[in-house]
């Protein structure tokens, strides 16, 4: 490796201390009336229901029935409409298709005093009120209101299908996406009976008194077979399918098992292992600067470094890090990388420590001792890696970019444990990838920098002899 100059030494230790600024402070610019957060900090962090508090909840069909893949979807829809008329937005819902249950956790609310978790969890898995009704008019409350209240046309028990389709209806020119109703037979009379009445006014649909659409009725519908229109996205159409789809299931989720954890336990465990990883850091930050003097200074302001670059990859500090949901197990992640760090520089202080006793001088025994260390750091991180990555695919939400990439690999793996397990292993990948930052390349840089200085020419500073 070339020399490095003087200075780079005191450019990346600045570097660190304004990323640390940055990280903790955030930036946050004000125009007026409006505060806008240009860069997160530490207080935006999102923590897992684990120390928030919160309800984590396992549905599953009745005993004796055999719920399809479009049912559990319905279902799914129940769950999420139902979770959102509660105003509750931060949440998780996963369908385990090959197990046929339903995975849902939600944090407390930040205002909340009072609040029946079993309670939450009957109206969640309740069965579902579906109505079509008569025109859109809302009340004050969100709810039907006049004559939509007390003007049914349909039920979900009128209701055999919703699916979402891509075609021409019949007063469009091009194809769009939509949703198809296929009605049972108690519902073809009484759907053209409103059709024929209604045209040009709109039909609502409401699910447990939540308005998911009003599609204007544009002609008679006389056998059973409905369009819903309106500029829909793929995603769109799909969602409104599955949510006509779940009032007409016939059976209500039942509670396979659930847990609460209250605020101030989750907030007690969250200080607890804060407080660990401040004590770890202090007493291996103490260690390496008794034993390795020199290269234990710079291992110390590099572990620094990669701390901070952690948070900042969990809070949405940098754009191609969306912020993050941080659990115990998240944390522990954080702190494990720590000492894939400080493994990374023991070995090669000890490498440096090696060559300074075989008469190599200091410049040589520098550049050797990162060299015969780095393949041994990079098979043992590589390896942490792989594990990181499979932790994520295995256990993450479906949607996310491991999970997708594994799924055929690891299908016989459920979602119940991704909030946890999903959170240790994005911590402890991120943080294993910056160790090959901080720990091997910017230690390498500060060291052979700080070396060329008069003062830190004794290779007793390095473990060697004066």
């Amino acid at each position: 490796m070339k020399k490095v100059g003087k200075p780079v030494f005191f450019i990346i230790v600045l570097l660190i201390a304004a990323m640390g600024y940055l990280t903790v402070a955030g930036v946050t610019t004000v125009y007026g009336d409006s505060t806008t957060r240009a860069i997160k900090g530490i207080d935006d962090v999102r923590w897992g229901i684990d120390i928030r508090g919160g309800v984590d909840v396992t549905f599953s069909p009745p005993e004796g029935v055999t719920a399809t893949a479009e049912e559990m979807d319905a279902a799914e829809s129940i769950i999420q409409v139902r979770l959102v008329s509660q105003n509750i937005t931060d949440s998780e819902v996963y369908t385990d298709h090959d197990k046929n249950r339903i995975i849902v956790r939600f944090p407390w609310k930040a205002d909340e005093t009072e609040f029946n978790p079993e309670q939450a969890i009957a109206e969640l898995g309740a069965m579902a009120n579906l109505t079509f009704r008569e025109g859109a008019n809302i009340g004050p409350d969100g709810k039907p209101a006049g004559d939509t209240l007390n003007k049914l046309v349909l039920e979900g028990k009128d209701i055999e299908s919703a699916t979402a389709v891509y075609s021409t209806a019949s007063s469009a020119s091009t194809p769009e996406y939509g949703v198809e109703l296929k009605l049972k037979e108690s519902g073809k009379q009484k759907f053209a009976e409103a059709t024929g009445r209604l045209i040009g006014q709109p039909i609502s649909i409401w699910m447990d008194e939540t308005l998911i659409s009003a599609p204007t009725v544009r002609n008679q519908i006389n056998d059973g077979i409905a369009q819903i229109t309106g500029q829909f996205t793929s995603q769109e159409a799909t969602d409104l399918a599955n949510k006509i789809n779940a009032g007409a299931l016939p059976f209500a989720l039942v509670t396979e098992n659930y847990n609460t954890i209250s605020p101030t336990l989750g907030a007690g465990a969250k200080d607890a292992m804060m407080m660990a990883g401040a004590i770890a850091f202090a007493v291996v930050a103490a260690i390496m600067l008794v034993c390795y003097r020199l290269p234990g200074l710079v291992a110390i302001i590099a572990l620094a470094g990669q701390v901070i670059l952690m948070i900042a990859s969990i809070t949405g500090f940098f754009s191609v890090f969306p912020s993050f949901t941080l659990t115990l197990p998240g944390i522990a992640g954080i702190i494990l990388a720590i000492g894939f760090g400080v493994d990374a520089n023991i070995i090669t202080a000890e490498r440096i420590k090696e060559e300074l006793a075989n008469g190599r001088s200091l410049d040589s025994a520098v550049d050797s001792g990162f060299k015969r260390a780095f393949s041994a750091i990079l098979d043992g991180n590589v390896t942490v890696i792989i594990v990181a990555i499979i932790l994520m695919g295995s256990f993450g939400p479906p949607d996310s970019l491991f999970a997708r990439i594994l799924s055929p690999l690891f299908f016989m793996f459920g979602t119940s444990a991704a909030g946890t397990i999903y959170s240790f292993g994005y911590t402890l990948l991120i943080g294993v990838l910056l160790n090959l930052l901080m720990g091997v390349l910017a230690s390498r840089l500060m060291l052979k920098s700080i070396s060329r200085q008069s003062w830190a020419r004794n290779p007793a500073l390095y473990g060697g002899k004066n």
